[in-house]
């Protein structure tokens, strides 16, 4: 049998309507936004706010700062290749037991070789552990700070690279609240200030994942080619984090489809193998880090490699992204006196011009007075920022 072809244009209509970047196919709620995406990058706070307001047919920070820390059906954990996301709450326990659990081993091993080279040993660890999730779960939610008073162990100092020129002492406090984190004793929740804000308070944690890790990482592989397929093993692997065995064996365990790319080899789930409609023409603002601009190693059939250099920095982040129907087509800014600045790096016409400055004028109303600046600056955001 024949493998079915997928054209560039099929996955941009499929991106259109599995991100609701469509007007028509936009959400009611945080929660479908994360749902629809599997992730949301929250490496710097403000983007899992814009990425689903931007998603959002009436777009109201309330609802996500509801979803995160009211009704709790939205979690703050580090999964993907050691990168702290927002998943739906029931996705948790697979994120933890497919990529978590193996990436806390690592990061304990660490502490505990800190703690050693620091002349700390080994029930250090054990007792700081204990006592911090005991004062959280006490607590039931508590600065970083409060905590640094509360157990004094916490503040006891580590060692950082012993025997290389980055050696430093520097105090615990920071390792072990990471350790713990990634374990899922404890979690983040609401922020030491505004929805901005990267300081957040710590909070009783999801718990361990008791579930298998091949039938976990499965399950996360079928998540995300639910909303990332056609993609590509390369893709999976990267978005992941895991060894190529791990994707293909996840791949397998799916049922994964193979289907003919223009870049190669792609696979979808055997129950998504019809065709993509056309979706009606659409621009979309996305916001540094978002999940769909980062979605794919792979990312030609979406991103031009000539708009590469204005768009990301030099680790790799991608900063705020114009969309043209499916593809990126330029970059935008927020001044300081609110002003959404816009700058289309292809000439894409008529239509879309007008449609991207449409979508910017519906950013500044979702806004209003708030000023947000990505944490990861990039060219051609600092140029449109600082501008004017």
């Amino acid at each position: 049998m024949t493998a079915r072809s997928v054209s560039t244009g099929e996955r941009r209509a499929r991106l259109a309507s599995r991100h609701l970047l469509a007007p028509t196919t936009r959400a009611t709620t945080p929660e479908a936004v994360a749902d629809a995406l599997v992730a949301l990058h929250s490496t710097d706070a403000a983007t899992v706010y814009l990425s689903a307001l931007a998603r959002m047919a009436k777009p109201d920070t309330g609802d996500v700062e509801r979803a995160l820390y009211d009704d709790r059906t939205l979690v703050r954990m580090h999964g993907m290749r050691q990168t702290l996301f927002v998943f739906p709450r029931e996705l948790a326990a697979v994120v933890q037991a497919s990529t978590t659990r193996e990436l806390w081993g690592k990061e304990r091993a660490l502490l505990v070789k800190n703690a050693r080279d620091g002349g700390l040993d080994d029930a250090w660890v054990e007792a700081v552990e204990a006592a911090t999730v005991a004062e959280v779960r006490r607590r039931g939610s508590v600065t970083g700070a409060e905590l640094g008073k509360a157990v004094p162990a916490l503040r006891d100092q580590v060692l950082y690279g012993k025997g290389t020129k980055w050696e430093t002492w520097q105090p615990a406090s920071g390792r072990v609240l990471r350790v713990l984190g990634f374990d899922g004793a404890i979690t983040r929740g609401r922020p030491v200030g505004s929805w901005l804000s990267s300081q957040h308070r710590w909070e009783p944690g999801v718990g361990h994942a008791d579930m298998p890790v091949p039938e976990a990482q499965a399950a996360l592989a079928r998540e995300w080619l639910r909303a990332f397929g056609p993609a590509t093993e390369a893709d999976l692997k990267w978005w992941t984090g895991w060894k190529v065995t791990d994707a293909r064996r996840a791949l397998k365990a799916v049922g994964a489809v193979e289907v003919v790319l223009e870049v190669g080899i792609g696979w979808l789930l055997p129950d998504d193998l019809e065709p993509q409609e056309d979706v009606e023409p659409w621009a979309a603002l996305l916001p540094g880090l978002d999940p769909t601009a980062m979605g794919w190693q792979l990312r030609d059939w979406y991103l031009p490699d000539e708009l590469r250099p204005q768009l990301f920095d030099r680790a790799g982040n991608v900063g705020p992204t114009v969309w043209w129907n499916g593809e990126v087509v330029g970059g935008w800014a927020q001044r300081s006196d609110g002003t959404i600045a816009t700058r289309l790096l292809r000439d894409v016409g008529h239509e879309a011009a007008k449609a991207v400055e449409s979508e910017a004028e519906r950013w500044q109303g979702i806004l209003g007075e708030t000023r947000v600046t990505p944490r990861f600056r990039t060219p051609l955001e600092r140029e449109l920022g600082e501008a004017g």
